[in-house]
Order: structure tokens, then C-alpha cells, then sequence
């Protein structure tokens, strides 16, 4: 049990602090929305957009499809 007990403390620490850098970055990203400090067009944001959602669908799908199957879909640490 002890090897079960390490891989979930190594899981969250892991998972924790990437989980936070992810975050700090799109929220860094958002701070590009200044139109007084930064040019861009509709294109660029919905290219921006995309790849953000490409991303965490891509993350979803590796998560749902290691998933039990008891219909569970929610996740927490």
C-alpha cells in the first residue's frame, strides 16, 4: 500500500504546482489583451483561442480515457 500512498503524494505535488503554472501563464496571456500596450487582430485572438482549447481537450481526452468506468467524469485532488 505504501507504493500506492508515494504515487498519489508524488500525483498531487505534481499536479498541484503544473496546474499552477498553467494558470499563471493564460492569466499572463490575458494581460496581452491591452490594446494600449499590444496590436492584434480577431484573427490572432481566435488562433490564441484555439490553441488554449486545442490544448486542454488534448489534456481531457488523456485523462477521460485512463478513467474507471464507473461514469465518474470528476476530478480531485
Amino acid at each position: 500500500m505504501e507504493d500506492v500512498s508515494e504515487k498519489r503524494a508524488k500525483f498531487v505535488k505534481l499536479a498541484e504546482g503544473r496546474a499552477q503554472t498553467a494558470l499563471d501563464a493564460i492569466r499572463k496571456i490575458g494581460n496581452l489583451s491591452n490594446r494600449r500596450a499590444y496590436e492584434y487582430s480577431d484573427a490572432d485572438i481566435k488562433k490564441l483561442i484555439k490553441a488554449l482549447r486545442d490544448a486542454t481537450s488534448e489534456v481531457e481526452r488523456k485523462f477521460s480515457s485512463s478513467a474507471d468506468s464507473s461514469g465518474s467524469n470528476k476530478f480531485k485532488l
